[in-house]
């Protein structure tokens, strides 16, 4: 089990962290829902409406055309209630948010989903419509190598913890200079439950193929085979793939250690996500304490 020592940058849409900043002077504190685990990220909250001359209140905007893509294709256009044209002020905001985040070198970014600025998979929050994704900052931030983050999903015990350990991960991997086969093959040692988690046949694919590579592997491959397994770590897993893969760990654990741990139950024991939570971060624990690899969770934080 790796560990990140030193504090994430986190670049996050500034309603999510409790500036009532919104068109209607909402926001909503996301962070508390991280209890004590805040202590390992340092947050840069920012506004692209508010930095594009929008004040509170102010009428909501929306994006005229296909989605924010085309705003940057001159395909589109951003415009309030009344019709007043915001489109050059937004993508000026957008493009200092993103220079922001490049300069001071941000691991991810917590977006508001829904916004049709900051939005990634939809642009409204009106009734299950998605409106038309993603937003002119989310476009951006879908091209970008950082992180991202739905605040909505930090509501969720499992959701976040499925977030953090997919996050520590991706960081540890971007920053790893792989230059050979060899520390390919260890770090695949390493990260291959995560991605069999996420992707069973995509991980199997990778594992025949790193199985199949030559004696001297080129950088170019290495950095690709590597960009691979960061693009499958932005993806997130789900409950019922956390509970089979918790359960296959926890019986390894009870095998190698004689470890019994009541928490840990059967993947088809019904609880709830709070108790699942617990039961996960138990199992790090001990696995983190016993020196075992831990699988779904190849990289903790600690300082």
């Amino acid at each position: 089990m790796y560990k990140l020592e030193r504090k994430i940058q986190i670049g996050m849409s500034a309603c999510m962290c409790g500036a009532k900043v919104r068109y209607n002077e909402k926001g909503w504190d996301m962070i508390k829902h991280m209890g004590r685990d805040k202590e390992a990220f340092v947050f840069h909250p920012m506004c692209p409406e508010i930095m594009s001359g929008m004040g509170v209140p102010r009428l909501a905007i929306r994006i005229k055309g296909e989605s924010g893509m085309s705003v940057w294709n001159d395909g589109g256009e951003v415009v309030d209630a009344s019709g007043r044209k915001w489109t050059y002020a937004i993508k000026d905001s957008c493009r200092d948010v993103m220079d922001f985040c490049e300069k001071q070198k941000l691991d991810a970014y917590i977006y508001m989903e829904g916004s049709p600025t900051c939005g990634v998979l939809r642009t409204t929050l009106k009734n299950n419509r998605l409106g038309k994704p993603p937003g002119v900052l989310g476009a951006l931030l879908l091209e970008s190598e950082m992180f991202l983050i739905s605040g909505t999903d930090l509501q969720s015990p499992i959701k976040w913890w499925d977030i953090k350990r997919r996050l520590m991960a991706f960081i540890y991997l971007k920053e790893w200079d792989i230059k050979d086969k060899a520390t390919l093959y260890e770090m695949w040692h390493n990260y291959k439950f995560i991605c069999q988690e996420i992707s069973n046949q995509e991980a199997r694919d990778l594992g025949n193929r790193l199985g199949n590579l030559p004696k001297v592997v080129t950088q170019e491959e290495l950095d690709e085979i590597k960009l691979t397994i960061m693009n499958m770590l932005r993806n997130a897993s789900s409950p019922a793939k956390i509970r089979q893969m918790l359960w296959k760990h926890y019986t390894h654990l009870r095998r190698k250690e004689n470890v019994i741990l009541p928490e840990v139950k059967e993947p088809t024991d019904l609880r709830g996500m709070h108790a699942l939570a617990k039961e996960l971060t138990k199992m790090t624990t001990e696995s983190f304490q016993r020196d075992v690899i831990y699988g779904q969770v190849p990289v903790i934080y600690r300082r």
